[in-house]
């Protein structure tokens, strides 16, 4: 099997979809692993590596996009859709609920897409997003930090505070992965931290890990805009697999919060989870909204590409291998079935299909087509 690894070219995506020592498995498996030169630069990983494992270092997008499966990071951006077609496979992140140009362009093109968010594991879990997650909280309350320094609009906060004064409110809105480890960070800077879920046994788990330094509220609408009149960060975690953030976070609410307060939104992927989100580029990454800050930028784990590279070869790899093994017949193990959102011009997601008021097939028959 030829397997394409093209360079990402989103607005400062510098993760590549696959580490030498990925390559130099696939390879040894007896597989053609095809990387676009340069498409590790970002990551201080050179061609000469791959080519010493046994990866073919091809000069153009379209010679890695021409392989049976093409492996990337994030979903194809416009400059990529001509690049889509009937009989190819593409794996990587796909957020299609918040995406309809790309699930058009998937749809139109043929080509079978399988979504690493929403590949299940037996036990429920999703374990090719859970790496990114972790990389996306962590930085997620760094990140806020950074934007309630004064000299970069903010309140002039810091998270910790020092002996005498209070420390900084984190208010952190879901308590899953990334919610976690924003929590995480928040209480190792030593801030004021609540997490709010919709689930019990949620917070009950969180309780456990973090004991008194957090604490943890049912979410409903009152928690939730009661919480956030005087917080300094908010960190929009919440997810919804597959489908689009629901809307926590009121127009209405951000004009009552602090001046200077800031708002990250995680979800920004799946649309957001605040009212007022909009998609930004680390290029230019916040925008204000009546005195607060939001940072909504959706590849965040694109700026430490060092860690997130090798955390997310780590998770696809075995799955990867699986598609490269056997094709089609890779959809056979239920964890990647769950994976599948696109094929043949056949959408199986149900959860994209109500959010672009589209038809959704089931997976068995889109794969007799």
């Amino acid at each position: 099997m030829r397997i394409g690894i093209p360079t990402e070219i989103k607005n400062h995506e510098y993760r590549v979809a696959l580490t030498p020592a990925g390559a130099h498995h696939l390879v040894t498996s007896g597989h053609d692993v095809l990387v676009q030169s340069g498409a590790g630069a970002g990551s201080h990983i050179t061609d000469e590596e791959y080519a010493g494992v046994g990866a073919r270092i091809v000069d153009a997008a379209d010679d890695a996009w021409a392989a049976d499966v093409v492996c990337k990071v994030k979903e194809p951006v416009p400059e990529e859709y001509g690049r889509l077609r009937d009989g190819q496979i593409l794996f990587t992140y796909l957020h299609l609920a918040a995406d309809e140009s790309c699930t058009r362009a998937l749809l139109e093109a043929g080509t079978t897409a399988i979504a690493y968010e929403t590949v299940r594991a037996r036990d429920g879990s999703l374990p090719l997003l859970a790496p990114m997650s972790e990389v996306a909280g962590r930085l997620a309350t760094q990140v806020g930090a950074h934007y309630l320094l004064r000299s970069d609009g903010g309140r002039g906060v810091l998270l910790g505070g020092v002996p005498g004064t209070s420390p900084g409110k984190v208010v952190v809105l879901g308590g899953g992965s990334v919610g976690r480890h924003a929590a995480a960070i928040a209480v190792g800077l030593r801030a004021d931290v609540t997490v709010l879920d919709i689930s019990l046994p949620v917070l009950r788990d969180v309780d456990r890990q973090f004991g008194s330094r957090v604490r943890t509220l049912a979410s409903t609408t009152h928690a939730v805009e009661t919480e956030l009149l005087d917080a300094d960060l908010v960190v929009g975690a919440v997810l919804v697999a597959g489908a689009r953030a629901p809307r926590l976070v009121s127009h209405e609410v951000v004009e009552s919060m602090q001046q200077g307060s800031v708002l990250v939104d995680v979800a920004v992927d799946q649309g957001g989870c605040f009212e007022d989100t909009r998609p930004t580029t680390h290029d230019d990454p916040v925008f204000d909204v009546a005195g607060s800050t939001f940072y909504c930028v959706a590849n965040m784990p694109g700026v430490v590409p060092v860690t997130s590279t090798r955390a997310l070869t780590s998770a696809t790899l075995p799955y990867l291998s699986r598609i490269a093994d056997h094709g089609l017949g890779a959809l056979g193990d239920p964890s990647l079935r769950t994976g599948l959102a696109t094929h043949r011009g056949a959408l199986t997601s149900t959860e994209v299909a109500d959010a672009h008021e589209l038809l959704a097939s089931s997976v068995d028959d889109a794969l007799a087509r």
